[in-house]
């Protein structure tokens, strides 16, 4: 009995251990700030102080050469949270909106990062922007009727929201669906509360901050999934930060957001638990420039939210899905340097997958692939070269290495050319550019090489068919996806 009590105690220390050395992850999302509206990334051309992330990427390793999945935000969000492309699903190009937006589009029964983090023995927690799909149900059960013509109105305090985060992995919530019904507030899977859009940044700052207070005096290890509702519009600097930068509202809210992220670092290091938390700070696609006005910042502040890249949100050029990607795991992750190898958010998941010691089954994230090596090596080598960009409107791209294909003549979103001024133009419906030599886009080499337009295609056409980017058993895509968004959803015969 006795050798029997010493062998559980054992096992419960062993066990207590582990935990311990598992490190808190942390995710903070920013919704649409640019790679050049983060100051240590674009130092030439970036006008606006970002002092706590500049601050927090002297002490992380800075990724040069980061994508989101997508160009806008509901596709670029489902993949980080299960390791897939948004295309694969019926979201084959936009965002949830109309009729879709409170539908889910993540199936129940495919595995997230949160539910396997879970399984893992993490506490986990979503906090802001979902634009994920929720159903706003009344007390029957019946879905609320939410639209006054076009206008959007809030759900009722104490809707019940039965397919939220909370079925998805998290063990709590609190947050908004999207910016466009910010000021309903939801807490687990009910509508708690309608709240001002202005105060939404500072009420996600304070619950993260006392969140991770909470959770520092506990052993189990967390995830925290922070989804920021700025520097997306409604742009609504709190009143202290208006007027911070003399550059205009926008640039006011990316003031406002540097903080708001510098208030979550200090938390985890005023509560002694830096040293073991792993952070991820990213945003979800690139700036919208009607939002920021970009046009008046290039010109009247020498401000270029895009930094030297062409194109905006919604764009398939570089400008639409380059985005801040700055990694803090110390002692694991080398301070103050820098990574340029290729790589796209839907990564996370299985870097985070290795992190726990999770072995994901053949079907989950089947786009994902850890990039731990290089987070502990900047020099390790990887296997996966290929990244699949995804535009407004559904245009694909590919890129390998130097190389990057578009397929579509214009931008594929909003950005002039759009594809309608483009084929008005005549120009050609393929672009091929050599990231190397022209990272900007200006020279389209695709007559010059027609065998790595050819290449490129057949990479993009067996990574569509296969249902995974990643090697293991062919996948099946939801929908037919059509890569060159000429035929019909019944005539596209690629799954």
């Amino acid at each position: 009995m006795k050798f029997s009590r010493l062998v559980l105690i054992f096992l419960l220390i062993a066990t207590y251990a582990t935990a311990q050395q598992k490190p808190n992850i942390v995710y903070i999302i920013c919704d649409d700030l640019g790679y050049g509206d983060v100051q240590v990334l674009n130092p030439e051309k970036g006008k606006i102080p970002t002092p706590k992330i500049d601050a927090f990427a002297k002490e992380s390793m800075t990724f040069t050469d980061a994508h989101s999945a997508s160009a806008v935000c509901t596709p670029s969000r489902y993949a980080i949270l299960t390791g897939r492309y948004a295309w694969r699903s019926r979201l084959q190009e936009g965002v949830l909106r109309g009729g879709d937006e409170f539908e889910p589009l993540i199936d129940k029964n495919l595995e997230t990062v949160p539910a396997m983090l879970k399984k893992a023995g993490y506490k986990t927690a979503a906090l802001g922007k979902w634009h994920l799909g929720f159903n706003f149900l009344d007390e029957n059960g019946k879905p609320y009727d939410l639209y006054e013509g076009k206008k959007l109105l809030d759900a009722p305090i104490g809707a019940h929201v039965p397919n939220g985060p909370v079925s998805r992995g998290f063990d709590s919530y609190i947050g908004f669906h999207h910016s466009a019904s910010m000021n309903t507030v939801i807490k687990d899977d009910k509508v708690i509360d309608h709240m001002p859009p202005i105060k939404m940044l500072q009420f996600l700052g304070d619950h993260a901050t006392e969140f991770i207070a909470k959770e520092a005096k506990k052993d189990q290890p967390f995830f925290m999934y922070l989804a920021l509702n700025s520097p997306h519009s409604p742009v609504v600097p709190s009143e202290a930060w208006q007027g911070k930068s003399g550059m205009g509202a926008y640039a006011d809210f990316v003031i406002e957001t540097d903080d708001a992220v510098g208030r979550v670092l200090k938390a985890l290091k005023d509560n002694g638990i830096a040293e073991n938390t792993l952070v991820f700070f990213t945003s979800d696609n690139g700036c919208s420039a009607p939002v920021a006005k970009a046009d008046k910042l290039e010109k009247e502040f020498g401000h270029y939210p895009s930094a030297n890249f062409r194109g905006y949100k919604s764009d398939i050029w570089e400008g639409g899905h380059r985005i801040p990607f700055i990694v803090r795991w110390p002692g694991q992750v080398e301070a103050n340097s820098k990574n340029d190898k290729l790589i796209c958010q839907t990564s996370l998941m299985a870097t985070c997958a290795e992190i726990a010691g999770f072995n994901i089954s053949e079907n989950t994230g089947v786009d994902s692939y850890s990039i731990l090596p290089m987070l502990k090596n900047k020099k390790a080598k990887t296997n996966y070269n290929l990244v699949v960009h995804h535009s407004i409107n559904g245009k694909f791209s590919i890129r390998n290495k130097k190389w990057k294909l578009e397929l579509t003549p214009g931008s594929g979103g909003w950005t002039n050319p759009t594809d309608k001024v483009a084929r008005e133009k005549n120009l050609p419906e393929i672009q091929l550019y050599n990231m190397k030599k022209d990272e900007e886009e200006t020279t389209n080499v695709y007559k010059k090489y027609p065998k790595v337009v050819e290449k490129l295609t057949a990479e993009l056409k067996r990574i569509v068919k296969n249902g995974r980017t990643t090697s293991g058993t062919v996948q099946k895509n939801d929908v037919p996806v059509d890569i060159y968004k000429t035929a019909s959803t019944e005539e596209a015969t690629e799954h």
